[in-house]
């Protein structure tokens, strides 16, 4: 049994464009794999602002319950 997905080459599409990538040349080549290492980091850091927004929204929620039983300074 033949793996058929090793027989499709691989594709890069660009702006609307379709490139075969093993025919690519080798520095447009590094290129494609840094921007998919910057795609990788912007994905990972995005799913930090996310958990640190959710902690946040946490103690904010656990501070305002906090807060309930003080009385405010006067204006």
């Amino acid at each position: 049994m033949t793996d058929s997905a090793a027989q499709i080459p691989p594709v890069l599409t660009f702006e609307g464009k379709r490139y075969d990538l093993n025919a690519l040349p080798e520095e447009v080549k590094e290129l494609v794999r840094g921007m998919q290492v910057a795609d990788a980091q912007l994905r990972m850091h995005e799913d930090t602002l996310k958990v640190l927004a959710v902690g946040r929204q946490s103690m904010a929620m656990q501070l305002n319950d906090k807060l309930q039983g003080v009385t405010p300074m006067a204006d």
